[in-house]
């Protein structure tokens, strides 16, 4: 009498590398897709501007208004985005979303007791702004991290610092280069002067205090450093690279 062999059943292969693929690439699809959407159309607001309007009604604060329009690059004085850069990132036509060097530099000084500063490119600060909360946390800075990298994938280098110039805070409730120039100086982001331009940039490190146009003497300071730095770059040609 012959017996035939019941075939050996293979033992079941885990699932959950499968799940946990498929999970990843749906989370990049959904990141990405707003990344790539505003790399064509101006961003209708940004995580900052939501959290200030929030704050906002939280405070009950009835006077505050929100002032943005976007405007592109060509209808800003070119002495702006050089300031900018100047100000905030002067090597951003070089690097591909992180000054490791100013990384370096910055964790250096706080080792050596100095009060951690920060060294956030115009790319990681447009991924704050745009996507991220104000604060300081693991978890959202290695968010930036990971929409600067999609910024720097999907955008050419003139829409990061299209962008930038448009979602930056410039005062409270004041949001981008247009409504800054309105608000400060009278005029559009067009018409500004290579002065006026550096004086926007001075106060980017705390909008919410400084001023353009009122400027205190450390705003005149600062101004005064962005524009020899804007000349020792080369000027507006120094971003046609």
């Amino acid at each position: 009498m012959k017996f035939s062999r019941r075939p050996q059943s293979r033992p079941r292969r885990p699932r959950w590398p499968r799940r946990l693929a498929v999970a990843a690439l749906a989370g990049l699809l959904l990141t990405w897709l707003p990344v790539l959407i505003l790399r064509f159309l101006p961003p209708p607001t940004s995580a900052f501007m939501v959290e200030r309007r929030l704050q906002s009604w939280r405070d009950g604060e009835s006077g505050f208004s929100l002032r943005q329009r976007f405007v592109p690059l060509t209808q800003m004085s070119p002495e702006l985005p050089i300031a900018l850069v100047a100000a905030e990132d002067q090597k951003f036509p070089l690097h591909h979303g992180f000054d490791f060097a100013a990384i370096g530099e910055a964790m250096d000084d706080a080792d050596d007791g100095a009060r951690l500063r920060g060294a956030s490119t115009i790319s990681q600060q447009v991924a704050k702004n745009l996507f991220l909360w104000n604060g300081r946390s693991f978890v959202r800075k290695g968010l930036e991290a990971y929409f600067t990298v999609l910024i720097e994938a999907t955008w050419p280098k003139r829409r990061i610092l299209e962008v930038y110039a448009n979602v930056a805070e410039f005062g409270d409730g004041i949001y981008g280069a247009e409504a800054a120039a309105q608000a400060y100086f009278r005029k559009t982001a067009a018409q500004l002067d290579a002065h006026e331009a550096a004086l926007l940039a001075a106060t980017l490190p705390n909008p919410a205090v400084l001023r353009a146009d009122r400027p205190s003497s450390y705003v005149l300071r600062r101004a005064a450093w962005i524009e020899r730095q804007v000349r020792q770059l080369g000027g507006p040609a120094y971003l046609a690279r």
